[in-house]
């Protein structure tokens, strides 16, 4: 009897045994922030095929699932895959192959970088990014001269930070037919004197771009592959690329059906005839990698470059009010057309006067449809009743935490101490429509997610100023950063079923963390580490 009762025993454990569920990854013994609708906490989940198949409890896990690798996280933090909602990941790639001019603090010193750069390149056009006159002891435009005395044969061109502003020397400038007599709408060439003094402000800056040498296959692909070491190093397994041609999104979906990129991409097409012409027509484009649904136009320019179209005149340059980059019957006409088709509109509006043409307009096209999602890339500067637009389903916030970081030391300059109250304000407009989307807009700004999250929830530098943070009422609590890089960023890119929270059914992209980002001193967020990145639940 005892042997009968004993192989009965055994049989049931070994029934118990095989009647466990197969998978392919359990990781097991973690802090996980889920991010679902309740911001739930787990200890484990089970993977499958590239996505979460089961999270909750160690010990339901374990007894549920066996698996051909479990991972102890050894008590570490793991959060949702981060979501940059708007950012240039074509051209940071780009920008690892340019001279970079971040953090210049004159003009002699942006010309010795040239320099430098050109040594070891020997380029036969210069291109480079990142000066910012507002970070040099002369806060004022610079002139070509030096340039023109260094390279008189080799054009160069140096496009400001904010990407609305370039220096050009003067090689450059007869290589793009530009004259002190040559008129553009929607910006301008700045003169001194009557003489070119090489800086362009928004739409002229085209005409620069148009004669650049374009990038070979094989550095479009270099450029590409860099940009996704750099950002999933970081911990971002989606970025939202604001502005992409067709070839380089068919290049990008071929390398990422041949897996050689898995970053995840939502793709925003440039706002040309030919884009338009293409893909409106043709729907949305939808792989497991790649999205394309989206349009990206510029109302205005930027704020640092005095390109920002305001209400009123600028406080530190009278008489000036900006400009729009595009004409208002043409921006309506092509509202009118988006909205007819299957695309989302992203507008980059900067000063409160764009935002809030940018705002009424999308108003009008999108009257009686529903959940469009159109978004305003910045929203930067809103004035009188304008937020109360944002109370709709048609029309989403996406913004980036760190220019208000940058941008805080001379922002009052420019706005007056009454529109800088409007400027910037996050919680304001997260507290009207009950969902923001973050991003960088990198490489304007560093690529790191965790400046991202500490600049909208402190408002300060890495430095702690201001002392008690810029505006503070508009800071962000962890939590909404969080979501705001994650679950708000996917729904903003229409992608919440699938991504944007650690759940039963989604892509299984989470990254684990070497400290714990909802609970570390604010100081030690912009230091945090990521230990690894996961997409598709596979390590990259």
């Amino acid at each position: 009897m005892k042997k009968i009762i004993s192989f009965a025993l055994l049989s049931i454990l070994f029934s118990c045994k095989e009647t466990k569920q197969q998978v392919d990854t359990i990781i097991t013994n973690a802090k996980v922030y889920t991010v679902n609708s309740s911001f739930d906490t787990a200890e484990a989940f089970a993977i499958k095929d590239g996505k979460f198949l089961a999270v909750g409890k160690a010990e339901h896990i374990q007894n549920t699932y066996t698996a051909a690798a479990t991972i102890d996280a050894k008590g570490q933090t793991i959060v949702p895959g981060f979501i940059d909602v708007h950012c240039h990941f074509y051209g940071l790639g780009l920008q690892e192959q340019r001279v970079d001019l971040l953090g210049t603090t004159s003009l002699e010193d942006v010309v010795k970088r040239v320099v430098d750069f050109q040594e070891e390149r020997n380029m036969s056009f210069i291109i480079g990014r990142g000066w910012d006159q507002n970070d040099w002891e002369v806060k004022e435009y610079p002139n070509k001269a030096l340039l023109d005395a260094l390279f008189p044969d080799i054009p160069v061109a140096l496009t400001r930070i904010d990407g609305h502003a370039m220096l050009c020397n003067q090689a450059a400038l007869d290589l793009a037919k530009i004259t002190k007599n040559t008129k553009v709408e929607g910006g301008a060439i700045l003169l001194e004197n009557g003489e070119l003094t090489g800086v362009l402000v928004d739409n002229p800056m085209r005409l620069v771009r148009e004669v650049y040498p374009k990038p070979s296959r094989k550095e479009q692909i270099r450029a590409l592959l860099d940009a996704q070491k750099i950002c999933t190093n970081l911990g971002l397994t989606t970025v939202s690329d604001a502005g992409l041609d067709r070839d380089v999104i068919e290049l990008i979906d071929s390398l990422q059906q041949a897996k050689k990129i898995n970053m995840r991409m939502y793709a925003m097409i440039s706002n040309t005839d030919e884009n338009l012409d293409y893909y409106l027509p043709k729907g949305k484009i939808k792989t497991e990698k790649l999205n394309v649904q989206s349009v990206k136009v510029f109302s205005d320019g930027a704020l640092g470059s005095h390109g920002a179209a305001l209400k009123e005149p600028y406080s530190d340059k009278h008489n000036h009010y900006g400009a729009m980059i595009i004409g208002h019957e043409a921006y309506r006409d092509l509202a009118s057309r988006i909205a007819k088709s299957a695309y989302q509109m992203n507008t980059h509006a900067i000063g409160d006067s764009a935002v809030s043409f940018v705002l009424k307009t999308y108003k009008n096209a999108l009257e009686g449809q529903h959940k469009k999602r159109w978004r305003v890339e910045h929203a930067q500067i809103i004035t009188d009743n304008d937020f109360d637009y944002f109370d709709d389903e048609n029309i989403i916030a996406s913004v980036q935490p760190t220019h208000a970081t940058s941008d805080m030391y001379w922002a009052e300059e420019r706005l007056g101490s009454d529109r800088i109250k409007g400027a910037y304000a996050y919680k304001t407009l997260l507290n009207q429509s009950g969902k923001i989307a973050l991003g960088t807009d990198f490489p304007i700004e560093q690529v790191s997610p965790f400046l991202t999250f500490y600049a909208a929830v402190s408002r300060q530098d890495t430095e702690g100023f201001p002392d008690g943070g810029f505006e503070i009422e508009n800071a962000l609590t962890r939590e909404d950063a969080l979501k705001g890089m994650t679950i708000w960023a996917a729904y903003a890119n229409f992608e919440e079923e699938e991504k944007g929270s650690i759940e039963a059914g989604k892509f299984a992209d989470f990254i684990i963390l070497d400290k714990d980002i909802m609970e570390v001193p604010l100081q030690d967020i912009p230091n945090i580490k990521v230990q690894q990145t996961y997409i598709d639940g596979v390590a990259q």
